[in-house]
């Protein structure tokens, strides 16, 4: 006859069983939830956080990561420092304006190591320089990345806004505002902008670096207080990025095809995508980051990007370069 044993000497049955070498049942642990906003609407920078949702990344390294679209580099730098969101992807040269008036945001990643700002113009057209500018219709936004920056390159030609027609617009019109011949100049990122407004104004890029900007463009920021508190799952987060662009750099279409599905309600162009996400990887590495892990930050760009900074005035003298940044996180 079989008897039933009660439950506290089933337990005993059960831990004796183990230690005789029976296999304890494995227990799982919680992933890491994370959030990470974005610049802007879906573009192709925003590839790699994409490819690592669809592949499983995320899964793998034990993270449960919410991507959100957003309103800007500096709404989407303001929601961070305020603690809404725990991670922003942002053109990373916003910050230390943000550290100057009290934020506690840094960059824990950048993949946009070169200066990727440039004015949109016609292909065929004259206008290659900032002095060639002078009596032109630029057009902007005012949460831009090139904000800090605008009166430093109007001055590289002897110019300044009396010498422009600098319209700062909302995001929305700039585009349309452009494309239509109403503009003679777009400010933005190269990769974003170049490869959507061709579409419709066959065009190129006056690079800001050429007029001696410099500014280390989109990466990934957090708090003082969530890179304690979340170091390990933001290290995961970097290593899955790292995989993710080290994986597009010969497979863009996987990316293309990733930022589709997670995002069937944007009507993206393939086309334009593709070209978004090839172009950011032109702009990933500077002499002094040549042969690091991607992600990594040098000393010597983040020295360059304050000097242009405070040239602009918009920093003040005296900054701690350490406090910009950190590559404690980045892997090999």
């Amino acid at each position: 006859m079989t008897m039933s044993l009660p439950i506290s000497r089933r337990a005993a049955v059960l831990i004796a069983g183990a230690g005789a070498g029976l296999a304890a049942p494995h227990i799982a642990r919680a992933a890491d939830a994370l959030t990470v906003r974005c610049d802007f609407a879906p573009w192709g920078i925003q590839a790699a956080l994409h490819l690592a949702q669809v592949k499983g990344w995320f899964r793998e390294a034990d993270l449960t990561v919410d991507v959100q679209d957003g309103r800007g580099s500096g709404n989407t730098l303001q929601l961070v420092n305020a603690g809404q969101v725990d991670v922003g992807q942002i053109a990373v040269g916003l910050l230390p304006q943000a550290r100057d008036n009290g934020a506690t945001v840094r960059a824990f990643a950048c993949f946009g190591r070169k200066t990727d700002l440039a004015v949109m113009v016609d292909a065929d057209g004259p206008l290659r320089a900032p002095a060639d500018f002078r009596g032109k219709t630029l057009v902007c936004f005012a949460a831009s990345p090139w904000a800090p920056y605008i009166d430093a390159w109007l001055r590289a030609g002897g110019l300044d806004r009396t010498s422009v027609n600098l319209q700062m617009l909302d995001p929305a019109a700039i585009w349309g505002t452009y494309a239509t011949g109403r503009a003679d100049g777009l400010m933005s990122t190269l990769p974003s902008a170049l490869p959507s407004v061709t579409r419709q104004r066959r065009s190129r890029g006056v690079l800001a670096g050429d007029a001696g900007i410099s500014f280390p463009s989109y990466g990934l920021v957090a708090t003082e207080a969530t890179l304690g508190r979340k170091r390990e799952a933001l290290r995961r987060l970097v290593a899955t990025q790292q995989r993710a662009w080290a994986h597009l750099r010969t497979n863009v279409q996987e990316g293309v095809a990733a930022m589709l599905s997670q995002r069937p309600d944007a009507r993206l162009d393939p086309a334009v995508q593709r070209e978004q996400i090839e172009l950011t990887m032109d702009f990933f590495d500077t002499p002094a980051t040549q042969g690091k892990p991607i992600g990594w930050q040098a000393e010597a760009d983040w020295t360059a990007a304050l000097r242009s900074l405070e040239t602009a005035n918009a920093v003040r003298p005296g900054w701690n370069i350490a406090s910009y940044y950190t590559n404690d996180l980045i892997g090999s």
